[in-house]
């Protein structure tokens, strides 16, 4: 099972090289979910350009064009995969024109299978990397957004459907990211908030409880007193009493 999907063509005119490469890949790699093949020099090049795969793990030696023939054709266009040279030649010149053209490695033959996809795979790692964390990043700053937006408007009408549209995502998107980097729903954390907000104002001691519950968004005096006593356990009355607060209009 695939990681993540990146595209792999093996060049390679000897086939039982080329097939067994293929096998090994596809039995043990994490990133690779497409892999082709090509026996000679055309095939590969036709490949590259109808279907640019991601790496390109290139004999130099092969019928109708070289390895470096394919590249320097594939680079000429603007599509040329990052590329692998697998060699049985060891041969400077060979490797500096590979190196030219953009090549990442030059691995000779015979190479081990682990060997081979460990570097294949060192290629695609932080681009897997960069996947799985934007989303985190992306997520996070939705959230952050949602909140500040959230606290600069606690005293107006607020919905799960008005902030998304705020922060530019759908509701349920919206909710799913509340669930998973709060920990809470939106109207969970909606109602923490301005209770959090309510209990502020109770420790200043300035304002009557229906004057806070309009000051956090709640047009109902009962039901803030309702939303208050589920998320803190107690009354507002009973709460600002233990503040050592009282007054004579604030008795339920």
């Amino acid at each position: 099972m695939t990681q993540s999907s990146f595209s792999l063509l093996i060049a390679d005119d000897e086939e039982n090289i080329l097939k067994g490469m293929e096998a090994y890949i596809q039995k043990n790699t994490k990133y690779f979910s497409k892999i082709y093949c090509a026996q000679n020099g055309q095939e590969a090049l036709d490949i590259i350009i109808k279907y640019h795969p991601d790496i390109m793990l290139l004999d130099i030696q092969m019928p109708v064009k070289s390895g470096i023939d394919v590249m320097k054709e594939a680079n000429a266009i603007g599509v040329c995969p990052k590329t692998v040279i697998l060699s049985g030649y060891d041969t400077f010149s060979y490797a500096q024109q590979a190196l030219r053209l953009g090549a990442i490695d030059y691995l000779l033959k015979p190479c081990r299978s682990t060997e081979l996809l460990q570097t294949l795979e060192n290629i695609v790692s932080p681009e897997v990397a960069q996947k799985q964390e934007t989303p985190v990043k992306e997520g996070n700053l939705i959230v952050k957004a949602a909140i500040d937006y959230m606290r600069d408007h606690i005293d107006k009408e607020l919905n799960q459907t008005l902030v998304a549209e705020k922060v530019g995502v759908s509701p349920s998107y919206l909710s799913t990211l509340f669930t998973q980097k709060m920990g809470y729903g939106f109207i969970d954390y909606l109602n923490k908030m301005r209770i959090d907000c309510a209990c502020d104002y109770m420790h200043d001691g300035k304002l009557k409880i229906y004057e806070i519950a309009y000051k956090v968004g709640y047009n109902d005096e009962k039901y803030f007193s309702k939303v208050f006593k589920k998320v803190t356990g107690e009354s507002p009355s009973a709460y600002r009493m233990k503040l050592g607060i009282l007054e004579v209009q604030d008795k339920r």
